[in-house]
């Protein structure tokens, strides 16, 4: 029998009844839900030591009351770190992983990855904006511009990205600090419920560590533009660091790197003038980031939105600026693999501290899981969920970092417990060096040339006889073998498509592009002379 044509008017009618009876009620609860969802603050500076922060070094002279007051309120991680890098633009795959959650070997942008079925294409769409969106939550980003991870940046619903490296207010860190209170002030004008993630990025204090005047002054520095001329000594400017050297004992392997040759108001320059005034600029830049973090803070307490909110304040990687004899990103030494990393939020006790293990990758599953949120199947990293709440001390044992953007192989480390290795194969075979340290007896990563009493002299701090590099001593040959095999154990796990001088080849074919990008491993041929930072 034929149909009747009023029957589906009358549903339709049926249809419309039911959802205004209960529409409301359904929206009220769904508004109820989002409103108990949490609200994430993910905040990340540009080229930050853990160690500039008194939350890690107690003696340290940066202000960063508002820092400080998220460590006393929340967890900080004694050990957190980012995987590395296979490029002098340390930045890149730093923020690749912490959007995708991938290992290092495994990013999009990873030599080789995309056409060896290491990564899978268009994973932009499993990194933390997608995710997030997909969830139902409002998702804002401002931070710098380049070196970054454009496919993921662009799918922030509202994005406002500027390189903003000046010593005011207009071309400075307040600039990223008044994108987020503008969003904050327009949720609140037109009552919005729906939950938010904010990725607040600064671009300070890479260099050019332009700082504002006022605190340049307070740390007694000055912006140095004349290579030609030492900047001027003031007694206000920081301590030269504990582990600071006037040399590197040995090339690290990336000739002519930027970071090292070029940046304005140090270029070559080791001598204690130098460093310290441009430790001065870095501190200056410091705090005005801490002054941004505490405006948007008020913002959010003052909106009611604080105590529902997990704020998570790091960096991208560290920083030497004197440390070793070095200035850039580019090396294994904890004041530059490690990040400063502090959690703050529901469920989190205060004043509390975890060792951790955690890599900046695992932030996607993390954010995840305290949103109750699947993670995508292309996550590699773990959550540390537990570790914030207290049910573990780490989620992982071993430790593997990378610096590979130099001459290949380049360097290696590998860390478990109290140990560490570190391992350079550069220089077409000219440099093969092997370090290793006990990190709870020598946590600066003291080697011989901080012994030097020129040295001592200008640091005020003498070492004591075991703080060295203990590869060499016959004493502990048995534990430099088994961190060696640890290390190659988590090379091949990760697929490090290299491998070092005193390690099988395993039949590997070390990516064509390592010869465009940063000069020839073999063969003699012409070294890269520039990399960005």
């Amino acid at each position: 029998m034929a149909q009747s044509p009023r029957r589906p008017a009358v549903a339709l009618i049926l249809v419309c009844w039911v959802t205004l009876i209960m529409g409301l009620p359904w929206c009220a609860a769904a508004a109820a839900a989002d409103a108990k969802r949490p609200n994430i603050l993910f905040i990340i500076a540009d080229d930050q030591s853990p160690f500039d922060l008194k939350a890690y070094n107690p003696s340290s002279p940066l202000a960063t009351p508002n820092i400080d007051r998220l460590a006393a309120k929340g967890m900080v991680f004694d050990g957190a770190y980012h995987m590395g890098s296979f490029s002098g633009a340390v930045c890149t795959p730093s923020r690749h992983m912490v959007m995708s959650g991938r290992t290092v070997w495994r990013l999009p942008i990873a030599p080789g990855a995309l056409q060896q079925g290491k990564c899978p294409p268009n994973i932009e769409q499993q990194t933390i904006p997608a995710v997030f969106n997909r969830a139902g939550y409002a998702t804002m980003r401002t931070c710098k511009t380049g070196n970054s991870y454009e496919a993921a940046n662009k799918l922030f619903t509202v994005r406002h990205d500027a390189e903003k490296r000046g010593g005011d207010d207009q071309s400075g860190s307040a600039w990223h600090a008044e994108r987020v209170l503008d969003y904050l002030r327009q949720r609140e004008t037109v009552k919005v419920k729906q939950p938010f993630l904010i990725y607040f990025g600064f671009s300070h204090p890479h260099d050019t560590r332009d700082g504002k005047p006022e605190l340049l002054a307070k740390y007694g520095a000055v912006n140095h533009a004349d290579p030609k001329s030492l900047p001027p000594a003031n007694e206000r400017q920081p301590a030269l660091p504990v582990n600071y050297l006037p040399a590197h004992p040995f090339p690290h392997g990336h000739p002519g790197l930027r970071d090292e040759t070029t940046v304005s108001g140090v270029w070559e320059r080791r001598d204690e003038r130098t460093i310290r005034n441009e430790l001065g600029r870095e501190f200056a830049c410091s705090e005005n980031i801490d002054d941004q973090v505490g405006r948007v803070l008020k913002t959010l307490e003052a909106m009611g939105e604080l105590d529902n909110t997990y704020i998570i304040y790091t960096a991208d990687h560290g920083i030497a600026i004197g440390r070793h004899g070095l200035q850039g990103k580019q090396n294994l030494y904890q004041h530059t693999w490690r990040v400063p990393f502090i959690a703050v939020g529901p469920g989190i006790q205060p004043g509390s501290r975890a060792e951790g293990n955690i890599y900046l990758l695992d932030v996607l599953a993390t954010l995840c899981d305290l949103a109750g949120i699947q993670p995508p199947e292309t996550n590699e990293g773990i959550s540390f969920k537990p570790v914030l709440q207290g049910q573990k001390n780490t989620v992982r044992d071993v430790l593997y970092g990378v610096y590979n953007g130099g001459t290949k192989p380049g360097m290696r480390c590998v860390k478990n417990g109290d140990w560490k290795l570190i391992q350079y194969d550069v220089l077409n075979g000219m440099v093969r060096k092997t370090q290793l340290f006990n990190l709870k007896e020598n946590p600066h990563e003291f080697i011989e040339q901080h012994h030097d009493p020129k040295v001592v002299a200008q640091t005020g701090c003498q070492p004591t006889a075991n703080q060295v590099n203990l590869a060499d001593d016959p004493r502990y040959a048995d534990k430099r073998r088994e961190m060696e095999s640890l290390l190659l154990r988590e090379m091949r796990s990760l697929e490090d498509p290299w491998r070092l001088w005193n390690q099988p080849d395993d039949g590997l074919t070390p990516p064509p592009s390592a010869d465009r990008k940063a000069g020839k491993s073999k063969g003699g041929g012409k070294l890269q002379t520039k990399a960005a930072s």
